[in-house]
């Protein structure tokens, strides 16, 4: 089985468990990031897969982000290089074909919040905290953390988290929409595994295209969605899998998917 730099990949039915595994604090680096690229990349390419589960290693951290001595000596053109490779990344992992949840299971800061914003969907455990304090030390969340941020809870927190340099418990976090549900400490990876069967009962064909046209309303307006929506609705009669989920429901048994 291929191995990835600091990323443990194990494969439980249609998910795929992903753990950052980079102690003490599940920091990124240039290896761990190119090993996204690619895990995401071989992923997208395995129609078994229609889910992905991201957590961190230990019981402290999700993932502190970046390591700070990265940027230390003030070099841009490390500042560049690493900018780059986080946008790749995380940009990589929004646009994975299945549906990606991340297991809060600690402190997400700076880019380790980051790539919990890239997922799909958001579990937190009640002890978790979560902050983007890049300009606290004179710099700024370069790997979405404006923009995803701010489409999920609105301008006002954006600002409050990234501007005030606010950090924010798990309750808040729900309450403001930053994430979709706080559950007990130790519990987020139960319940992340548990979404991921609900989507594992979806049509995978299905799923990818409805996550597109969703993630499409950051970049068109509404009116230009619309019609692709019906489009992509047609498009689905080429694929084995709207057969299969129609006859299934009309014949009351389970559709048996197969992603084509």
């Amino acid at each position: 089985m291929t191995t990835y730099a600091h990323l443990n990949v194990e494969k439980r039915g249609h998910t795929a468990l992903v753990t950052i595994s980079n102690p003490p604090a599940n920091t990124w680096n240039s290896d761990s990031l190119a090993a996204l690229v690619d895990l995401v990349t071989d992923l997208n390419a395995d129609r078994d897969i229609y889910a992905l589960v991201l957590t961190g290693e230990g019981s402290k951290f999700f993932s502190a982000g970046a390591d700070l001595k990265l940027f230390a000596d003030g070099d841009k053109a490390m500042a560049r290089r690493m900018a780059r490779l986080f946008g790749q990344a995380f940009e990589a992992l929004t646009a994975f074909r299945g549906v990606s949840i991340a297991a809060i299971n600690g402190f997400a800061m700076g880019g380790g919040l980051e790539v919990a914003l890239a997922c799909d969907l958001r579990i937190a455990e009640a002890q978790a905290q979560m902050a983007l304090p890049e300009a606290s030390v004179g710099l700024l969340p370069c790997a979405g953390g404006t923009q995803n941020l701010a489409w999920l809870v609105g301008e006002g927190w954006a600002k409050r988290m990234i501007l005030c340099g606010e950090r924010v418990n798990a309750a808040t976090a729900e309450r403001i929409g930053l994430v979709e549900q706080v559950v007990p400490t130790g519990e987020a990876l139960t319940a992340a595994l548990a979404l991921a069967e609900k989507v594992a009962r979806q049509s995978p064909s299905s799923t990818s295209v409805c996550k597109r046209l969703i993630q499409a309303a950051r970049l068109q307006p509404m009116a230009h969605a619309l019609p692709t929506e019906r489009e992509w609705f047609v498009d689905l009669f080429d694929t084995q899998d709207q057969k299969e989920g129609v006859n299934a429901f009309l014949e009351k048994r389970a559709p048996v998917w197969k992603n084509a």
